[in-house]
């Protein structure tokens, strides 16, 4: 397998400068401690069409002001961004490939998980773009994008990748985005609105307790999905992706009276709990295989495992207002390990702690206590202080919503979009992007730590299946 890589020199001539500071979230992720980065594969129904789709870039992401900036420190050492003249090409990457009979869907997971190895190169706006002429089981050729996490956030960037894209049904129309149904206003049914505000002073302030006591003390269990990011602050990650059917999630949707986003942590709560089950089976075969069983059963109960949940859905629906920029607010989300008879128990316990959650202030409170942190002791603590919290906690989920329909990226129509993240103190990131009838799960890992990705990914799989199955025998008996 070999790849050889023709990478443009950059253009080095600016334009005329057009300075702005960074916001202070986005100088958080400058730090070393946050170097993150931004990618999402984008595979594609034709070849493409090199000259075609470099003349849409420089109609589009060229003319967004943080794709025409390079980061810049001032006489003071204040960040900030300086507008320069771009040249599309020095940002595109067109790869030479020779499979040498390998397989195209492991040569891309590992094309992809090399770049999290590789830095942008500062002297240029940081964001590039790789055009892998390559067919896999999936797409006819595929767009990988790399962008940095200081030029915004994901749901920033998917509306961005969003307003690049058009319908293939009508190449003038822009995509349709799904109205997601709104429960805030339905929670507060059957309460007085003083007794929903006592609600939500009490949940906030017993999150806010929660938060300071995680940045201080409180860890998760040492699972063997969580990484020490202490050892190494430039790992190789790995990311791979699976699609499944969005009408089987919206069909649990309905039937349990939740959001697509709460079936989607109840099927990664199912998950995760026949992964590790196993991951503990496996350590413990020596004990003989029934024993096994029971006692790895009994240690998922005894686990603390929390996700920092950052609910990007709603924020993208349509109608929704947002800004560019990096608006991150996260929740500390436990997950209830276990192994039930009944997999509908999973969405039930999920649903019990999200109906407390959505009647709280907590991502609001996370994102403005990042932001205090930063004015009052600079990005070095703050980084310092987010990345402990953050590093007790042991993974990340999101949810993004994408087009309704078939579109289209400069012409070229898209088969499947996966976003993920990476460069946080977690050894399992878990995205979910909606495209189409289809949802597809992106996971970046940590190979130290969970060195077989694709089976967690037919656990996902595998717990959506039970899920569903539970739903319809329910749905037939009643």
């Amino acid at each position: 397998m070999k790849i050889k890589t023709g990478r443009q020199e950059p253009a080095g001539n600016k334009g005329e400068h057009d300075d702005q500071p960074l916001t202070p979230t986005a100088r958080l992720f400058t730090a070393p401690e946050f170097n993150c980065y931004i990618t999402a594969v984008i595979g594609l129904k034709s070849k493409i069409k090199r000259d075609v789709f470099i003349e849409g870039l420089e109609q589009t992401l060229l003319k967004h002001p943080r794709f025409s900036s390079i980061l810049m420190n001032d006489n003071s050492q204040e960040q900030k961004w300086v507008r320069t003249k771009v040249v599309a090409e020095d940002h595109v990457i067109i790869p030479k490939i020779e499979l040498e009979n390998a397989n195209a869907d492991a040569f891309l997971e590992s094309y992809v998980s090399d770049l999290t190895t590789i830095p942008l190169d500062t002297s240029k706006p940081l964001w590039e773009v790789h055009l892998v002429d390559l067919k896999t089981s999936d797409a006819q050729n595929v767009v990988v994008l790399k962008i940095h996490h200081s030029v915004g956030d994901g749901m920033s960037l998917m509306s961005l990748v969003h307003a690049c894209t058009r319908k293939t049904s009508n190449h003038e129309e822009l995509p349709s985005l799904p109205n997601e149904n709104r429960l805030s206003s339905k929670s507060m049914a059957g309460y007085s609105r003083l007794i929903w505000m006592v609600m939500l002073v009490w949940n906030t302030l017993c999150d806010a307790l929660k938060f300071i006591a995680t940045t201080m003390f409180l860890k998760d269990t040492d699972t063997p999905i969580k990484g020490d990011f202490r050892l190494s602050k430039s790992k190789r990650m790995c990311l791979v992706h699976r699609t499944v059917d969005l009408e089987d999630i919206k069909l649990i949707k309905n039937a349990m009276k939740m959001t697509v986003n709460d079936v989607l942590l109840g099927v990664a709560q199912a998950a995760l709990s026949e992964y590790l089950e196993r991951r503990y089976g496996e350590k413990e075969k020596k004990a003989g295989e029934h024993e096994s069983k029971r006692n790895s059963s009994n240690m998922l109960k005894e686990i603390r495992l929390r996700a920092c949940l950052l609910d990007l859905a709603n924020m993208m629906a349509k109608g929704s207002k947002c800004k560019w920029g990096n608006w991150i607010g996260y929740m500390l989300f436990p997950l209830s390990l276990a192994l039930h008879d009944d997999p509908l128990e999973h969405l039930r316990r999920v649903k019990s702690i999200i109906h407390r959650k959505k009647n709280s202030l907590e991502a609001l409170l996370t994102f403005t206590s990042t932001k205090i942190l930063i004015k009052m002791l600079g990005v070095v603590w703050a980084a310092s202080l987010t990345s402990r919290t953050i590093s007790n906690t042991t993974m990340s989920f999101s949810n993004l919503v994408g087009p309704t329909e078939e579109v289209s990226l400069y012409g070229h129509p898209i088969t499947y979009i996966a976003p993920s993240a990476y460069g946080h103190p977690h050894a399992l990131t878990m995205h979910f992007q909606s495209y189409m009838n289809k949802m597809t799960i992106s996971l970046t890992v940590d190979p130290t730590a969970i060195c077989d990705p694709h089976q967690l990914c037919d656990d996902l799989e595998e717990s959506l299946r039970s899920i569903k199955a539970a739903v319809q025998e329910r749905n037939a008996t009643q």
